[in-house]
């Protein structure tokens, strides 16, 4: 079990707590109320993968790493705990907590990267019917979501499904342990594909067609309000208040969202880790009817968001630097200087296009916009011509691209971003930045903060105990945009990139097929 602590000087004021339960670890983090981090302790724990495809995580450990976490950053931040107003929570997405009748978990939950229920999605489309599915969720039949992995079990567990009580999600389960409430809310409950979104109720249409008793879930809440209080032997184990509530909180990406200050109009925020993500506020519901985008419920009441997915967005970058760039590796070992800094210098040595050099980013197939699990990567037009540092120009533009298909689509359904926030490892990247600036035709900014989701739900937390008055209002003021780190996009570089996106979008129409053919041999 992985641990480590960070200790800042303690002020006197109210304070919040964010506890983020992500997939490696939880991360816990205490902020005074002006959005300053004062203590913050992490805890990792395993993955299990009983089979090819299969992904699993134990309850306990993520309440032991919660309970854990917030004991180490109250004991050592020395803060009283009556001035600690309100805890929120953050969580990894979709998985499935299954309790008993003496609520203790049945199994394993299965998480969100699990991919063994393609047959129940399809099962969910039979039932539900595919447009009217889209309409109500918001989503097409994903392996991700929930539901099928609820199907999943009752398939193929019945004795398991039999005993179930009650049905939660990662976050939601460490609630019960700190509240004893049964509660969820709309940001998290949008993934879990029982949850109407146009109007953030459970959908009595698709438990009915799906045969789930509703009795089985959990109460719905707005993020940012007051779902419980801690419980008294939990205050005693952890050194929390039994007078500090915990709020709804927030999926992470939607937490992420708060954290980064996209909780208005014309703001998103786009990350660049492992995959690639573009996330937009929208005051208004708006669903893609292809089903190209997710819109989920997001944490400000009565707002949503659209959020598009890439697939192989740094991990792009990673695969080059392991497979093309090693070059650039043992150069910056001999120089003392990272790889990328010797990469974005070569890219900003090369032109616009990288020389007439594509880059297609499908190394793990491609969700937005395509939906299509058996796209692979190409490079286009490589010739003899091609040093690396074209390649490098290439996949970086090719990644820019891909999240540009996002934006796209975002503002194909009438929702303008004027706004675009970066974080990630590529908010860290200027070059990646800028690309970014001129392809979406906005400006793009990094917060100053770098807690992100345990920030976001800390806010929620601080809406909740009566600390703000409003998310927004929260928001401006705790959120900091960096002047130093903002690009702002030049109109020749657009319209050039242009060109060569609209290459970049013809090329997946004119393989798609020979994709499908290269699935079979």
């Amino acid at each position: 079990m992985g641990y480590y602590l960070i200790i800042k000087e303690n002020t006197n004021m109210a304070y919040i707590l964010g506890v983020d339960i992500g997939t490696s670890g939880t991360k816990t983090v205490l902020f005074s109320e002006d959005g300053a981090p004062v203590a913050s302790a992490t805890y990792e724990y395993p993955l299990y993968t009983p089979q090819n495809g299969y992904a699993e995580q134990e309850p306990l450990d993520w309440w032991n790493a919660s309970v854990n976490g917030i004991k180490d950053v109250i004991a050592e931040s020395k803060v009283n705990p009556e001035d600690i107003k309100g805890v929120g929570l953050s969580g990894q997405m979709h998985g499935l907590v299954m309790l008993d009748a003496e609520n203790q978990p049945i199994r394993k939950s299965i998480i969100w990267c699990d991919q063994r229920t393609e047959k129940e999605c399809e099962e969910i489309t039979e039932k539900v019917g595919a447009k009217r599915l889209i309409e109500i969720t918001a989503n097409p039949a994903l392996t991700g979501f929930t539901a099928s992995k609820i199907l999943w079990v009752r398939n193929h567990e019945p004795e398991n499904y039999a005993k179930c009580k009650h049905i939660l999600l990662p976050k939601d389960y460490v609630r019960y342990i700190l509240t004893g409430e049964f509660a969820t809310e709309v940001s998290d409950a949008s993934g879990m594909q029982l949850l109407d979104v146009p109007k953030r109720q459970w959908s009595d249409e698709v438990l009915e067609k799906l045969d789930i008793d509703k009795s089985l879930l959990a109460k719905v809440y707005e993020s940012p309000e007051v779902t419980g209080t801690i419980l008294p032997e939990i205050a005693a184990k952890t050194g929390l208040s039994t007078s500090t509530v915990v709020v709804g909180g927030a999926g992470d990406n939607a937490a992420a969202a708060v954290g980064t200050g996209v909780v208005e109009d014309g703001k998103a925020f786009t990350t660049i880790g492992t995959s690639g993500v573009v996330f937009a506020h929208s005051s208004d519901i708006s669903i893609d009817p292809k089903g190209r985008v997710h819109t989920f419920c997001c944490a400000v009441p009565g707002a949503w968001h659209v959020m598009g997915v890439t697939q192989a967005a740094g991990y792009s970058l990673a695969w080059f630097q392991d497979n093309i760039g090693t070059e650039y590796a043992r150069k910056a070992k001999e120089q003392g200087c990272g790889a990328f800094d010797l990469i974005n210098a070569d890219v900003l040595k090369t032109p616009i296009g990288a020389n007439r050099l594509i880059y297609l980013p499908y190394l793990n197939g491609e969700r937005t916009p395509h939906l299509d699990a058996n796209c692979r990567g190409v490079f286009f037009g490589l010739s003899s011509m091609h040093p690396t540092a074209d390649m490098a120009r290439a996949v970086m533009e090719g990644i820019s691209y891909s999240l540009t298909d996002c934006n796209d689509i975002i503002r194909e359904m009438g929702i303008n971003v004027t706004e675009m926030m970066a974080c990630g490892g590529g908010a860290k990247n200027g070059v990646q930045r800028q690309m970014m600036a001129d392809m979406f035709g906005c400006d793009v900014k990094t917060v100053t903060a770098t807690e992100g989701p345990a920030l976001g739900v800390a806010i929620l937390a601080g809406v909740g105990a009566g600390i703000y008055d409003s998310v927004e209002a929260a928001c401006r003021k705790m959120i900091h945009t960096d002047p130093e780190k903002e690009c702002h996009p030049d109109a020749a570089a657009t319209k050039e990139y242009d060109k060569f996106h609209q290459l970049y979008k013809k090329l997946y129409d004119d393989l798609k097929d020979d994709y499908q053919t290269l699935a079979t041999l």
